[in-house]
């Protein structure tokens, strides 16, 4: 991806920088813990802090923020990396582990004890927060804030040995309890944990907090930029806090921007784990779900992702982006790159009956119509063709322009038929069309120059494909899921009829064996990608852009 051109505002800051004599090389990172698939709000701090390494010619690292050994797991390690990989960059700068600076941490922890500057508190977590005050009114200092150093390092040493329950003792920083800023009213840098770790085993039950352990990752790594969503923001003295009183120099800086938020879509690992676990959703890679798993999936491609997180753009300011301008990255992608094919979703039988029954013939038809050297295929055509349901109708409405009886339509690249009788089943649900062909008028117009307003698409019966059709709709039925009335949940909003499956569709014969992943337009219904279920193909998006007629008004 060329960043030659691309600008924001924290690459208006480095600019600044350099003009002013910054020499060191730019050094990002991207942090994710470890407990669950990555969605596309990730994608966007992916994309910020690769292509922003990138520009400059610096360095990109992946470090996995495993501080947490509850909620960790190695699938979740391996599938990240695979992710950002998918996505078209490579942690130039290295991969590592947030867990394998716990012995700096630590070390660092006892230096501030010495300092005076951390102390072991016993204060519950309810107790915690009550002392800690309100947004209005200051905190109250602990009971052991004042602990002399030898006892809060015997402490800490106890702590670490094990000698302690999980949550009878914190080690806080000693900042401000009366500080306007509630992360800087003494917060808790070390608490007890019992739990084996992934990569560290049994080796700890004592944990740093993330707000202590992640500067002194950046410092140890050499990050020069630390970007990170707008919620650190007021992170950041505590941030710059560690990094001063520990004494990194070089010393690494934050920067914050706006998360991504999309409309009809969460971007809460919280959420989606509730819908994984509750059901609701095919796993993390269930085609709705906005991880990059379930994008993937869905088929969009890492291009137009990234070509939707630059139109998004990067600033400080809150926006939801409308989920129109993601689909239409992929439509307009895949409206010059998907080759055309012929698939009916909801197949009705159509009979030629004055065509030979042991004919078959080839058609050419465009498999890209958008090129100026267009590209054709050979799709046969025999007496017996399956049509959509939904283009026919037995007493159709005004401007109806598809099969009727009696009424003419073109066959897609192919003849025109004329409906002249329907055939039912006993439920009365019609279950053939017989019809008749202009048979002299081939691909081209009516030799007695007469109006045919009606094309259809078809698929050939003896050479067709079977396969399972699926279409989706959003996941929430609300636009904004973090906006919803009182007392209302976010799942109660949740589209439980948000996929819809044809399993008796028809294809073209040339989509057998069609490797998972390709692509196509299936003509008049949208884009789809092959499926990893067998005979499956999904729904990537239609062909209607309502968000670009939106932005032409």
């Amino acid at each position: 991806m060329d960043n030659s051109n691309v600008s924001n505002f924290i690459h208006d800051i480095i600019d600044e920088q350099k003009a002013n004599g910054f020499t060191r090389e730019i050094h990002t990172r991207f942090p994710p813990e470890p407990n669950a698939y990555i969605h596309i709000g990730s994608a966007k701090a992916i994309w910020i802090n690769a292509s922003t390494a990138e520009k400059y010619g610096g360095k990109f690292n992946l470090r996995y923020d495993d501080t947490n050994p509850t909620k960790e797991d190695e699938e979740y390690v391996r599938a990240i990396l695979e992710d950002i990989r998918w996505l078209g960059f490579e942690p130039t700068g290295g991969v590592f582990y947030g867990s394998d600076y716990f012995d700096k941490c630590y070390e660092y922890a006892v230096k501030l004890i010495k300092d005076g500057k951390a102390y072991v508190c016993d204060l519950t977590p309810e107790q915690m927060r009550e002392y800690r005050g309100t947004l209005t009114e200051p905190g109250k200092n602990s009971p052991w804030r004042d602990r002399s150093v030898e006892e809060n390092l015997d402490l800490f040493e106890r702590m670490k040995n094990g000698e302690f329950a999980d949550g009878t003792h914190t080690l806080r920083a000693k900042i401000d309890m009366s500080s306007p800023n509630m992360n800087m009213r003494d917060p808790a840098i070390y608490r007890i944990l019992h739990a084996t770790h992934h990569r560290q085993g049994d080796k700890w039950c004592i944990y740093p907090l993330y707000d202590f352990a992640h500067p002194i990752q950046d410092a140890l790594e050499g990050i020069t930029h630390s970007c990170c969503s707008i919620e650190f923001e007021n992170h950041r003295p505590l941030y710059d806090w560690v990094v001063e009183n520990i004494g990194f120099d070089p010393a690494p800086h934050q920067y914050e921007f706006a998360r991504l938020n999309m409309t009809y879509t969460s971007m809460s690992k919280r959420y989606l784990r509730q819908l994984v676990e509750n059901g609701l959703v095919d796993g993390w890679d269930d085609p709705r779900m906005p991880t990059l798993r379930g994008l993937r999936r869905r088929g969009y491609t890492p291009s137009a992702i990234k070509d939707f997180l630059s139109r998004c753009g990067v600033s400080k300011a809150y926006s939801i982006v409308d989920i129109g301008l993601l689909e239409h990255c992929i439509r307009d992608e895949l409206n010059r790159t998907a080759p055309r094919r012929m698939a009916v979703k909801d197949p009705i039988k159509l009979v030629i009956t004055n065509y030979p029954e042991d004919k078959m013939e080839y058609f050419e038809i465009a498999n890209d119509p958008q090129n100026d050297e267009p590209t054709k295929r050979r799709v046969a055509f025999s007496r017996e063709l399956w049509v959509e349901r939904e283009d026919f109708a037995e007493t159709p409405p005004p401007k109806f322009f598809r099969l009727k009886p009696g009424g003419e339509v073109r066959l897609m690249g192919a003849y025109i038929v004329r409906c002249d009788e329907v055939v039912k089943n006993d439920a009365g649900e019609v279950t053939e069309l017989r019809c008749t062909a202009d048979l002299e008028s081939g691909c081209g117009n009516p030799s007695d120059g007469r109006k045919i307003k009606g094309t259809i698409h078809w698929v050939d019966a003896l050479t067709a494909v079977s396969a399972t059709l699926r279409e989706y709709g959003y996941l929430f039925t609300q636009p904004n899921v973090f906006d919803l009335p009182e007392g209302m949940s976010f799942l109660d909003v949740v589209d439980k009829n948000s996929v819809t499956v044809y399993p008796e569709a028809k294809l073209e014969a040339c989509l057998a064996d069609t490797p998972e992943g390709e692509r196509f337009q299936f003509v008049r219904d949208g884009y789809f990608v092959r499926d990893p279920l067998p005979d499956t193909y999904n729904c990537i998006v239609g062909l209607r852009d309502t968000w670009a007629k939106a932005q032409s008004k």
